[in-house]
C-alpha cells in the first residue's frame, strides 16, 4: 500500500465525513428556529429570544463533559465503538424534543424540559465531530489530510443546508397558528429520521487503522485524559487559539446571522432564512477548496490570512446586514459564511495534526471542544445580549475582529502540518 492510497475503504471515509450532518442540522435548526421556539417555549414575550438563546448557551456547556467521555472511549476502545454510542444518543434526543409538550400544554415546565434536552444533545454532540475528523485524518492519503478531512466541514454544512431549508419550507407552508401549534415539530422528527440513518450506515464502518496499529503496538494509553494532558499541553493550546476562531465565525458569523436579521435587520423569519440557504451553499463551495489549498501550500498561511480577513471584514458587514437593505443583508451574509466556512475547513485538519495518534481525540476534546463550548455556545447569547443592550448592530462582528486579533499570534508561531508543504520546505 502506498502512502498515496487511502488507507481506509472510500465508502467508511464517505460515511465518515456525511454523517456530521446530524450534528449541524440539530445544533443549527435550533438557531434558525430560535424566534419560533422562543414563542413556543417561552410565551414569546420580551426576553423570551434571550431565553431561547441562553438555553442553546448552557447545553453548549454540557459539549465538553460529553467530548471528555466520547473521547476516553474513543482513544481507549476505538473510533467507531464511539461514533456509533453518541448517534444513538442524539436519536433518542431528538425524536424526545420533537414530541416534547409546549409551554400552552405544561406552562413554564416546557422550556425547562426543552432545556434538558438540549443538555442530552450537547452531551452526546461532544463526542461527533473531534471523532469524525479524527477518523478522516487517519483514513485519508497523507497527501490529501486537507481535503478529505475538510469533508466533514463541508457535510456539516450541507446538515446546516437542510436544517435552513427544511425550516424555510416549514415556515412557509404553515397557515396561521399552526406553526406555533404543531409546525415546528416536522424538522426535528426530520432530524431523528436522519440520526438514526446515520447509525446504521456507522455499523459498516471499518476501525480507523491508527487505532488498530496502537493495538498491535500496546500503544494504546491506558487513561487518554492523563496521557494527553501529560504529554499534549501545547497542542491543546494551539487547539484551542484555532478552534476559537472557527467556532466564533461560525457561530456568529453564520447561525446567530437569521435571528440577527430577524431582530435588528428589519427581514422576516422566512426572508432571513432564505438568506441563510444562500450562505449555507456559498460554505459548502469553499470548503474544499480551502482543504486542497491547504495541503497544496499549507495549513499556515492560509489560517494567517483567514485569520487577518476576520478582524478585517466582520464589522462592516453586520453594519450592512443591520440597514434592511436586501442586497446588503445578502452580501454581508454570503461574505460572512464564506470567512468561517474556510476557516473550519482547514481548522478541521490543524487542529487534529498538533497531535499523534495515541491520545488524539482527548487532545481535540481538550482544546477544540472546549474552544467551541465558549466561543461557539455562548456567543449567540452574548451577541443578541450586546446588541440589546447597547444597540450596537456592529456588535457581533466587533466579537468575531477581537478573537481574530487575539489569536494571530498563535497562527504566525503556528508549526506547519501539511506533509506537501513540508516536502517543499514552505
Amino acid at each position: 500500500m502506498t502512502r498515496e492510497t487511502p488507507v481506509l475503504p472510500p465508502r467508511s471515509l464517505a460515511v465518515a465525513a456525511f454523517s456530521t450532518i446530524v450534528e449541524w442540522y440539530d445544533f443549527t435548526l435550533y438557531l434558525y428556529f430560535a424566534t419560533v421556539l422562543a414563542r413556543v417555549f417561552y410565551g414569546g414575550g420580551s426576553g423570551s429570544l434571550l431565553l431561547t438563546l441562553g438555553g442553546f448557551a448552557i447545553a453548549y456547556l454540557m459539549r465538553p463533559l460529553g467530548a471528555v467521555v466520547f473521547s476516553h472511549i474513543g482513544d481507549k476502545y476505538g473510533r467507531r465503538r464511539m461514533l456509533l454510542t453518541s448517534v444513538a444518543l442524539m436519536t433518542a434526543a431528538m425524536l424526545a424534543t420533537a414530541l416534547l409538550p409546549t409551554r400552552a400544554a405544561v406552562g413554564p415546565a416546557a422550556g425547562w424540559l426543552l432545556l434538558a434536552l438540549r443538555c442530552v444533545m450537547g452531551f452526546s454532540v461532544g463526542g461527533e465531530y473531534t471523532g469524525v475528523v479524527a477518523y478522516l485524518l487517519e483514513g485519508a492519503p497523507v497527501r490529501r489530510r486537507g481535503l478529505i478531512t475538510s469533508s466533514a466541514s463541508a457535510a456539516s454544512e450541507v446538515g446546516a443546508l437542510l436544517a435552513v431549508g427544511i425550516s424555510a419550507l416549514t415556515v412557509g407552508l404553515m397557515r396561521g397558528n399552526d406553526l406555533d401549534r404543531w409546525g415546528w415539530r416536522i424538522p426535528f422528527f426530520v432530524g431523528a429520521a436522519l440520526a438514526a440513518s446515520v447509525w446504521v450506515a456507522r455499523s459498516t464502518m471499518h476501525e480507523s487503522p491508527e487505532f488498530q496499529r496502537q493495538q498491535a503496538e500496546a500503544t494504546v494509553p491506558d487513561v487518554p485524559l492523563r496521557h494527553a494532558l501529560a504529554n499534549h499541553r501545547s497542542g491543546i493550546a494551539r487547539g484551542f487559539a484555532i478552534s476559537a476562531l472557527g467556532s466564533i465565525t461560525y457561530y456568529v458569523g453564520i447561525t446567530y446571522v437569521p435571528a440577527f436579521l430577524t431582530s435588528v435587520g428589519r427581514l422576516t423569519e422566512g426572508q432571513s432564512l432564505r438568506l441563510s440557504t444562500i450562505a449555507a451553499v456559498a460554505v459548502i463551495a469553499v470548503t474544499p477548496l480551502t482543504g486542497m489549498l491547504s495541503d497544496r501550500i499549507g495549513r499556515k498561511p492560509v489560517l494567517i490570512a483567514l485569520c487577518i480577513g476576520s478582524a478585517a471584514l466582520p464589522i462592516t458587514m453586520f453594519s450592512g446586514m443591520a440597514s434592511g437593505a436586501s442586497a446588503l443583508a445578502l452580501a454581508g451574509a454570503v461574505i460572512l459564511a464564506l470567512l468561517a466556512g474556510a476557516v473550519s475547513a482547514v481548522g478541521a485538519v490543524a487542529t487534529a495534526e498538533q497531535f499523534p495518534g495515541e491520545g488524539r481525540i482527548t487532545g481535540l476534546a481538550l482544546g477544540a471542544t472546549m474552544a467551541t463550548a465558549i466561543f461557539g455556545g455562548l456567543t449567540p447569547y452574548a451577541a443578541q445580549l450586546l446588541v440589546e443592550r447597547t444597540g450596537w448592530a456592529t456588535a457581533p462582528g466587533i466579537m468575531i475582529a477581537l478573537v481574530g486579533l487575539a489569536v494571530l499570534p498563535v497562527m504566525l508561531t503556528l508549526r506547519e502540518t501539511a506533509p506537501a508543504a513540508i516536502a517543499k520546505g514552505l
